[in-house]
C-alpha cells in the first residue's frame, strides 16, 4: 500500500523533472537542411517517431507543419540558421511553440513546390527521421541542364578531318544543342562542324555515389565517401568535356554536382533522360576489417554474383535508398524502379567490355583488388540501354588507401586512367545512333 509520504515524494519528483521529461513525447536530437536544384530536404531526427500535420499555402508559398509531442529545444532552433541564402527552394524557416506539446514549423519557399512529408525508421547511424522533401512544381530538366552546361564551354580547336562514314550516326541531341545556340546570340557558338567528320556528341553520365543524408562509407580518419567521390567525378568531368575520340566530341553529365541525396532509380533515370552513351558510378569500398585494398570495377549480373565479395558489395551499395531515405509511398518511385529492372544481355555484354578497359587503365596507376570485372545485382547499373559500370576507387576503410583517396595526386591519376579507359572503349565500340525522341 502506497503511503501519503510516497505520494508526496512522487509529486515533488514530477515538479522537479517537469512534464516534458516524464511525457512519452519525442526529443529532437539533430536537424539538417540539404539544398539542391533537384529538391531541398529538411530532416528532423528524434529519439522516437514524430507525428506531424502539414498544410501547404500557395500565396506566398510556404509549408506549415505542426509536430506533436515535442517541445521547442536548441536543436530545433538551429534550423533557422541552417538555411543557406543560395538555397534554390527555401527562403527561410520559422519555428515556435504553437501549443503545449506542439511545435509549429513554417518553411517559407522561393517558388511553388510539391512537398513530400514522410518518416523513416532507424537505420545505420540514424534514429527516427521526419523528412520534408520540397520538389519544385517545375522540375529541373536534366537535358536542359546538360544543354546549358554544354553551351557555357568555350570554343575548342577544330578536330582534323576524318573519313566520313556512309551513314553518319544520328545525333538529335547535338542538333538540339546547336539549335539553342543559334537562337540565342548571347550564347557562344559551338565549334564549327568539320567537313567529313563524324561529329557525334557522346554523353558520359558520371554518378558520384551517395550524398546528402547518405554519407557512404566513412574511413578511420573520418573521410566520407560521398565527398571524395564527388571530387573525383568533377576531375573526370573536366577531362571529358571538350575532348574528342574518333571525330566524336565528349561531354560529361553529373547525376549530382553537390551534397544532396539522389535515389538509385533517379540516378539511372537521369542518365536515360540525357540519352547517355555510358554510365560510370564512382564509389570507394569499405569492409569490416581494414586489410582489403585495391580498386575494383563491377558490372550488372543477370543471375548470381561472380563472388561472395561482389554480392556483399552490391548489398551494401543497394542500402543507399534506406540510409539516404526515399518516400516508399510515392507511386512514381515505385513505377520507375519497376521500369528500370529490365536489364538486357546486350547491355551487360557492353558493360563488361567497358569495365575491362577501365580496369586495365586503373591497374596502371594503382593496385587492383581483383584482376577481372566482377558482377552483382547493383541497382544503380540497371539501365537497360546504357553500358553501365561501378568503379570502387579504393578501400576507404584501409587507412593507407583513405590517405590516397584524399590525395589530389591519386585523384588526378584515377581521373586520367578512367579517361583513357573511356577513350579506349569508344575506339573499339563506336556510339550508336540515338533515338529521335529527344
Amino acid at each position: 500500500m502506497i503511503t501519503r509520504r510516497e505520494l508526496l515524494q512522487g509529486g515533488t519528483l514530477v515538479l522537479l523533472l517537469g512534464r516534458a521529461q516524464l511525457a512519452s513525447g519525442a526529443t529532437i536530437v539533430a536537424v539538417r537542411v540539404w539544398p539542391a536544384e533537384d529538391y531541398s530536404r529538411v530532416t528532423l531526427e528524434s529519439d522516437t517517431e514524430l507525428k506531424a500535420r502539414q498544410t501547404f499555402i500557395g500565396q506566398p508559398p510556404r509549408l506549415a507543419v505542426d509536430i506533436e509531442g515535442i517541445e521547442l529545444n536548441p536543436e530545433l532552433r538551429e534550423l533557422v540558421a541552417k538555411v543557406q541564402p543560395d538555397d534554390p527552394n527555401i527562403a527561410g524557416i520559422r519555428v515556435g511553440q504553437y501549443a503545449p506539446g506542439v511545435v509549429r514549423l513554417v518553411i517559407d519557399l522561393k517558388q511553388a513546390i510539391k512537398p513530400q512529408v514522410f518518416t523513416l525508421k532507424p537505420v545505420a547511424a540514424y534514429q527516427h527521421r521526419l523528412v520534408f522533401d520540397l520538389y519544385p512544381v517545375q522540375a529541373p530538366d536534366p537535358l536542359a541542364a546538360l544543354i546549358a552546361e554544354r553551351l557555357k564551354l568555350k570554343d575548342g580547336p577544330a578536330a582534323p578531318a576524318l573519313p566520313a562514314p556512309s551513314q553518319p550516326a544520328a545525333d538529335p541531341l547535338g542538333d538540339l544543342i546547336a539549335q539553342h545556340a543559334d537562337k540565342d546570340p548571347a550564347v557562344p557558338a559551338l565549334p564549327a562542324r568539320v567537313p567529313g567528320a563524324t561529329d557525334r556528341l557522346i554523353i558520359i553520365a558520371l554518378d558520384p555515389g551517395h550524398g546528402g543524408e547518405d554519407p557512404g562509407a566513412i574511413g578511420p580518419g573520418g573521410t566520407r565517401e560521398k565527398d571524395v567521390v564527388l571530387r573525383i567525378a568533377r576531375r573526370l568531368r573536366d577531362r571529358i568535356n571538350g575532348s574528342r575520340v574518333n571525330g566524336h566530341t565528349l561531354h560529361a553529365y553529373l547525376t549530382r554536382d553537390g551534397d544532396f541525396f539522389v535515389p538509385l532509380h533517379t540516378r539511372v533515370q537521369k542518365a536515360r533522360q540525357v540519352q547517355a552513351d555510358l554510365f560510370v558510378s564512382i564509389h570507394a569500398d569499405a569492409f569490416y576489417t581494414p586489410r582489403p585494398q585495391g580498386a575494383s570495377v563491377f558490372a550488372l549480373s543477370h543471375g548470381g554474383a561472380s563472388s561472395s565479395a561482389a554480392r556483399w558489395m552490391a548489398a551494401q551499395e543497394n542500402k543507399a535508398d534506406l540510409i539516404g531515405g526515399i518516400n516508399v509511398k510515392a507511386k512514381d518511385a515505385q513505377v520507375q524502379r519497376a521500369l528500370l529492372d529490365m536489364s538486357t544481355s546486350a547491355q551487360i555484354k557492353d558493360s563488361l567490355k567497358l569495365g575491362g578497359t577501365l580496369l586495365n587503365e586503373i591497374g596502371r596507376v594503382g593496385k587492383l583488388h581483383k584482376p577481372r570485372v566482377e558482377q552483382a545485382g547493383f541497382a544503380v547499373l540497371k539501365a537497360p540501354d546504357i553500358p553501365s559500370v561501378l568503379v570502387e576507387a579504393a578501400f576507404i576503410s584501409n587507412p593507407d588507401e583513405e590517405a590516397k583517396l584524399n590525395s589530389e595526386r591519386y585523384q588526378e591519376q584515377l581521373a586520367r586512367a578512367l579517361m583513357r579507359g573511356i577513350e579506349g572503349y569508344f575506339a573499339k565500340n563506336p556510339p550508336l545512333a540515338r533515338s529521335r525522341s529527344v
